[in-house]
């Protein structure tokens, strides 16, 4: 039977100066005192602090930067007031540069320590600005009675309460900029304490806010959501229940999309579907994929967890024949819509459990030059046997966790004869502790 995980009790400990060793992978400092692991917020590496215990565990102890005595030279100041209390982001006190650095230190070691595997070359990372970036995001909202006022943000580092933000300097400044107006807003409605959440959709013509409700509007709800959406220009939606009921409010059609460029393609998605959140790192991440992936007009491809198109048009621009899998099949019918819309007809797409795939199915009954898989975070260990048995002469692997990417890594090299060509990191998260990254497999 496996142990509890259990959190030592006893008398708070006194608070004592520490040296930060290094940097943890969610982005708190690594210490150490006496003898114990202690994980320090607000500490990096080089440093010198004095630090206050928050919690004890068995084997490590949580504490949180009091003061700076030495501070780092990478040491930056955050450019958000609610730095340290909100837990949207967690190093806006590291220098950019580091932090990419530090991301790239992530994937190499866990690559060699999960995996036992190096790549033979270490791609230069992906960067673009830092703020200002997120175009898609849930935000928390709560009425909260003793305030006499509402709240809007991520929740607090420390805590499952929401943080009183005035404005959010990651969010596309459209939104960012306007929490405090959209949190007077909901104050104003009849239903201010039936509103959960908001979430954030951005293309690149227009901005979507969508406002899930647990109780039906009044019309004079209706009618001041609308007026905001008409003043600000941002598109209103609403959801009553689950994601399939989400519907506009003002304009009445709502197109978002997003242009790619270097190929002459765009995606078209709705309010609620999975996009990345940095355009700028999206769109070089697909230059780089299909650099990496090497395709030649008439080449096979292979593309696994495809969603809504992101990586299946910019291959058909190539000259590629893609067979596009993707879990959702409402998403698999909308990503075969974009490639029409597209103009593009080599393409076949397939809804299909890519956690529990079919092996019987027509689509792993075929020969494939090369695969292409940008996977949930959980990675794509239950592939990779039919993977081996497809033996593509390339595969390029988009992660969102440097650990499920190391083991599916050591997989594919020790076990189906690849050889780990090329890794690198993008900053697709920026001032998080996110490792967004990008592999290259070969035969």
């Amino acid at each position: 039977m496996a142990r509890r995980h259990r959190q030592r009790r006893g008398p708070p400990r006194a608070p004592a100066e520490l040296y930060i060793e290094a940097l943890a992978q969610d982005g708190r400092g690594v210490a150490h005192c006496d003898g114990k692991a202690v994980f320090v917020a607000g500490g990096l590496p080089g440093e010198r602090v004095r630090a206050t215990f928050v919690r004890a565990h068995r084997g490590y102890d949580e504490a949180e930067v009091e003061a700076v005595l030495e501070a780092a030279p990478e040491r930056v100041e955050p450019r958000c007031p609610h730095f340290g209390v909100c837990g949207g982001c967690c190093l806006q006190h590291l220098d950019p540069a580091a932090q990419i650095e530090a991301r790239q230190r992530t994937l190499l070691d866990a690559l060699q320590r999960i995996g036992g595997v190096q790549p033979a070359r270490v791609l230069e990372p992906l960067t673009a600005p830092v703020w200002g970036y997120r175009r898609k995001a849930r935000l928390g909202v709560r009425y909260v009675l003793k305030k006499g006022r509402v709240l809007i943000g991520f929740r607090e580092r420390q805590g499952r309460l929401l943080a009183d933000l005035s404005r959010c300097e990651v969010l596309v400044p459209e939104v960012g900029e306007r929490l405090g107006e959209l949190a007077a807003l909901i104050e104003r409605l009849s239903v201010r304490e039936q509103i959960p959440q908001i979430e954030v959709m951005a293309g690149d013509e227009a901005v979507c806010l969508v406002f899930r409700h647990l109780t039906p509007l009044s019309d004079a709800d209706r009618a001041q959501l609308t007026a905001f959406a008409q003043t600000s220009e941002l598109y209103v939606a609403l959801q009553p229940g689950g994601p399939n009921t989400i519907a506009p409010l003002w304009p009445a059609e709502q197109p978002l999309y997003y242009a790619q460029p270097e190929f002459g393609t765009r995606v078209d998605f709705r309010p609620g579907d999975f996009i990345q959140v940095n355009a700028p790192i999206n769109r070089q991440m697909v230059v780089r994929a299909l650099e990496l992936l090497d395709v030649q007009p008439g080449d096979a491809v292979l593309e696994l967890f495809a969603g809504l198109g992101n990586f299946t048009l910019p291959l058909l621009a190539r000259g590629a024949h893609v067979t596009a899998i993707e879990g959702d099949p409402a998403m698999t019918r909308r990503a075969a819509h974009n490639v029409a819309a597209n103009g593009f007809e080599a393409a076949e797409h397939y809804a299909a459990d890519l956690l529990a795939p079919d092996p019987e199915a027509v689509w792993l009954r075929r020969d494939y030059a090369k695969l292409l898989l940008d996977p949930p975070r959980s990675g794509a260990k239950e592939m990779l046997a039919h993977i081996g048995r497809l033996a593509p002469e390339r595969i390029v692997y988009v992660s969102c966790d440097p650990a499920t990417l190391a083991r599916d890594a050591g997989e594919l090299v020790k076990t189906y004869g690849y050889r780990l060509e090329a890794a690198g990191v993008m900053d697709m998260f920026a001032h998080t502790a996110h490792v967004e990254s990008i592999a290259l497999f070969v035969r």
